[in-house]
């Protein structure tokens, strides 16, 4: 085997080494360079438009989706806790005064019928006065009723009726709450809060909490600390309600040279730029480009018109919004501009880390070289 002069051999390693490196189409890297990203966008015949952020990018991006209850749930007073109501069960004690009464045993003044339920069609039946209509009228005024219905049979009956815990005006409660399951309407449960109270309240962190109401083809989601925030959202609940308690599911991706590389969960009802950078773990200080921050978006037709000034766009847009933290007012704007669901945030790398990669390309192949060449002397 022949091997090349010593004093040719580095020179010519050299060269390979160069040409190793200059051939290779992409030294590894966490994605795209801020130049390869501004080369795709609409202005360079790219297919996104790629938008610097300030305040009238911050302004008309600023949309949050909106929560609160319709005016049907918020206008519903509370309904009335000793209304009976199909379903409900009642306890009838009648006392005539007579010793032989028309229902009492003999010795026995009184007689008591428990659990009498009244009907899907709102009435109970009691002997000798016949069917009556309970639902819709208060145990007041069932004792009323059956007293004049017992009168003309009975001398001066005395009737006394309880509404006990039924089944006729509930709740179903789902989710993520301590106890799911269906819950009556009664005195401290009218309303929202106290209903929730009652089911042991919710199991997930209260800032990213939802509660939906569902109730006939109404549907309305609030967050759970609206609740208390805003007295009208605690609610007069209605019989057949279904609340659904669930975690925000909201989230964003961060990719790049940023302290993480994941999908990651929305912690709050906003989400800024700077507060999602520090929930990624902020910049790498070795490789971030702190100039080259990027947020991909799909956005709305409407909101892609007002960024851009524009009234011909047909559709959503693919918008690339960009901060530059080294500007006197990127902190500001990074901290003013929301992130929304399914956003995904992109640091680049500063132009040396590719310059480093590079050398430690090169000193690899060089130690390659000298291994050759020693070989060769």
């Amino acid at each position: 085997m022949t091997f090349i002069p010593s004093r040719w051999a580095r020179p010519v390693a050299l060269i390979a080494a160069l040409c190793a490196v200059s051939s290779c189409a992409v030294l590894p890297r966490s994605g795209p360079t801020k130049r390869e990203i501004y080369a795709g966008s609409v202005q360079r015949e790219g297919d996104a438009f790629v938008v610097a952020i300030n305040d009238r990018v911050t302004r008309a991006t600023a949309v949050i989706p909106a929560l609160g209850f319709s005016e049907q749930f918020l206008r519903a007073g509370p309904v009335g806790s000793d209304v009976i109501r199909p379903g409900d069960t009642l306890s009838l004690t009648i006392w005539e005064n007579v010793d032989e009464g028309l229902l009492a045993s003999e010795g026995v003044n009184y007689t008591s019928l428990s659990a009498v339920q009244v009907d899907g069609a709102g009435f109970i039946f009691v002997p000798y006065a016949g069917r009556i209509r309970a639902a819709g009228n208060s145990p007041e005024a069932i004792r009323r009723i059956i007293t004049e219905k017992l009168a003309d049979q009975t001398p001066d009956p005395q009737v006394e009726v309880v509404r006990e815990a039924g089944d006729g005006a509930s709740v179903t409660l789902i989710g993520a709450i301590g106890g799911s399951g269906v819950y009556p309407i009664e005195r401290p449960t009218l309303r929202l809060s106290g209903m929730l109270a009652a089911a042991g309240g919710i199991s997930v962190a209260p800032e990213s909490a939802l509660i939906t109401v569902v109730r006939g083809n109404q549907r309305s989601t609030i967050w759970f600390q609206d609740l208390f925030d805003d007295p009208r959202y605690d609610i007069a609940l209605r019989n057949g309600d279904r609340i659904l308690l669930e975690e925000d599911t909201r989230s964003f991706t961060v990719l790049g040279a940023a302290g993480t590389q994941s999908v990651i969960d929305f912690e709050s009802q906003t989400l800024s730029g700077i507060e999602a950078i520090a929930q990624a773990g902020g910049l790498r200080a070795n490789s971030a480009d702190p100039t080259g921050v990027f947020v991909f978006r799909n956005e709305a037709e409407e909101i892609a018109e007002q960024v851009l000034g524009r009234s011909d766009l047909t559709g959503a847009q693919r918008m690339v919004y960009v901060l530059d933290l080294t500007q006197p007012n990127g902190m500001f704007m990074a901290r003013d501009f929301l992130i929304r669901d399914g956003d995904l945030l992109y640091v680049t790398e500063a132009p040396f880390t590719q310059w480093d990669k590079t050398i430690a390309a090169l000193t690899g192949s060089l130690g390659s070289v000298n291994s050759l060449t020693s070989l060769g002397e």
